[in-house]
């Protein structure tokens, strides 16, 4: 893993106070500081002292992600927003939180690090994508999948769908007879 820049330590001066959104007000004070589960990332509540409104900053480490090479061939830098707009709009007017979107995000970004290349394609972005929504939401990843894998007919269509369905076992009906393993279950 490479690391280009760590905000949290490095990158700012340590006198140097975080500006306010709204007024520009350089003075503003923290009203809460919580770490997430992992520890990687400090969400801070701010208050500022000129106009008194209240907003969020968040402290992660900045990690050099690989760059995109697109099926094109062009080459472009990874964008976190562009992954979440994609995701989101897959999971629109779906149940998902935005933690658990986030989180999804997460584990993508770890696997492109973990993967140590300085250059990675779409595809596998795609790849690593599908595999998520698919666990956070199977309309999401029939969505998402619907334009990633740009069904030629209904009939890809129609294998993905099945895909995601879960597998019912067939009934048994009443004028069935019970095969002979159910009897020796309770036989003896």
């Amino acid at each position: 893993m490479r690391v280009s820049r760590c905000t949290a330590n490095k990158g700012f001066l340590p006198n140097r106070a975080v500006k306010c959104p709204f007024c520009g007000d350089s003075n503003t004070q923290v009203t809460d500081t919580r770490e997430n589960d992992d520890g990687d990332i400090v969400r801070r509540r701010r208050r500022c002292v000129g106009c008194d409104k209240r907003f969020t900053t968040y402290e992660r480490i900045d990690l050099k992600m690989p760059h995109i090479v697109k099926r094109n061939g062009n080459r472009s830098e990874y964008e976190r927003g562009k992954l979440l707009a994609s995701m989101q709009l897959a999971l629109r007017k779906r149940p998902v939180t935005t933690v658990a979107l986030e989180a999804a995000i997460d584990r993508i970004e770890a696997r492109l690090l973990a993967v140590g290349e300085t250059e990675i394609t779409s595809a596998h972005i795609g790849d690593l994508v599908m595999k998520e929504l698919k666990k956070l939401d199977k309309v999401a990843y029939i969505r998402f999948a619907s334009v990633y894998r740009n069904f030629a007919d209904v009939d890809d269509f129609s294998s993905l769908v099945r895909e995601v369905q879960p597998q019912s076992r067939p009934r048994r009906r009443e004028t069935d007879t019970p095969d002979q393993s159910e009897h020796d279950l309770f036989d003896g």
